[in-house]
């Protein structure tokens, strides 16, 4: 195994993401060696790597874990186990999985979890401008102008946000395509030009299609489904 930092190696154990790993580091729950690690430490095979006290290792490819899930109304995007509504437990999957973001409490619709913490950020983060689809239904009718206006970009939490493809389905319905991520990004821009989002529903990250996935319901991705994941954000298989 090549030497790699030990935010990296605590994620390819499929333990969580690297922005956690970074926090459980921060916070002392890391140990190499024996010793409190440190951000930045390097990390090798003969090295002994703990999280409260329990060992991890990296998985192997084939253990590697991606689902996709339809998730309902109600259901919180945490791992926190002392939230009742946390997807993890609603999910009980056997292995120990994480979301991939966020999907707020009240849409519902495509989440991606997985153990490979070294996909999440080339998902994520927003200069990689990964497409997720909406579809959005708002409380009364919206005219071809305020569309243009959603799609060119609106102030949303101090910034404008980037160019955001929309669709026509309804008089009170539209999809829009986002490439970044902000915190209740959809609602919030609806509202800037006057709207209440009624109903919001992710129906697909990247290449990855909701179809006919029921709600509640979760599917592992096909084998070319994650080919085409680690193709787009540059991760080797």
């Amino acid at each position: 195994m090549e030497k790699i930092r030990i935010n990296r190696y605590i994620s390819s154990s499929g333990f969580c993401s690297r922005r956690e790993a970074d926090r459980l580091i921060a916070a002392g729950q890391v140990t190499l060696n024996g010793q409190a690690a440190q951000l930045g430490d390097i990390v090798g095979s003969k090295d002994i790597v703990k999280v409260d006290g329990r060992r991890i290792k990296p998985l192997h490819d084939d253990r590697m874990v991606y689902l996709a899930f339809n998730k309902p109304i109600g259901i919180t995007s945490t791992t926190d186990s002392r939230r009742k509504d946390n997807i993890i437990d609603y999910i009980g999957y056997p292995e120990r999985v994480f979301p991939i973001g966020r999907l707020d409490r009240m849409s519902e619709g495509l989440i991606l979890l997985t153990n490979d913490g070294s996909m999440v950020n080339p998902i994520l983060r927003a200069e990689h401008k990964n497409e997720k689809e909406y579809e959005v239904k708002v409380n009364k009718k919206i005219s071809d102008e305020e569309l243009m206006i959603l799609q060119n970009g609106i102030p949303v939490l101090g910034q404008i946000t980037n160019f955001s493809k929309t669709k026509r389905r309804g008089e009170d319905e539209f999809n829009i395509i986002l490439t970044q991520g902000l915190n209740r990004q959809i609602r919030r821009m609806c509202k800037y030009l006057g709207f209440e989002v009624v109903s919001l529903r992710r129906i697909r990250i990247m290449h990855i299609n909701i179809g006919n996935l029921p709600v509640g319901t979760w599917r592992h991705l096909t084998k070319k489904e994650v080919e085409e994941l680690h193709r787009l954000t540059g991760q080797q298989s």
